[in-house]
């Protein structure tokens, strides 16, 4: 009976490590006439949700996040109306 409660546990554990939403570095940027409110509601949630807000621009309307999947969905969403551009973080070469 041990033997079985300690394979529960064990996979119980197992299955919460698998659920954790892997994080990804993003830039997320809206139009300029898009309120600051919006802003806000993303970062909020991407807080909210366990990511980190890493950089906030100040010559575009935008900010540089790392989060999960589950979040960038959300936020993503919310930003159809206002046309943001949401695009993971990568480094850029010339050629």
């Amino acid at each position: 009976m041990r033997v079985f409660a300690f394979l529960i546990a064990a996979l119980t554990f197992f299955a919460s490590v698998i659920a954790v939403d892997i994080q990804k570095s993003v830039i997320i940027t809206y139009p300029q006439e898009t309120p600051d409110s919006v802003l806000d509601q993303a970062k909020k949630a991407i807080v909210e949700g366990g990511g980190i807000i890493t950089h906030e621009y100040n010559l575009i309307k935008g900010f540089a996040a790392k989060c999960g999947d589950k979040v960038l969905d959300t936020v993503s969403g919310w930003g159809k109306q206002y046309n943001a551009l949401v695009e993971e973080d990568e480094i850029v070469t010339s050629l």
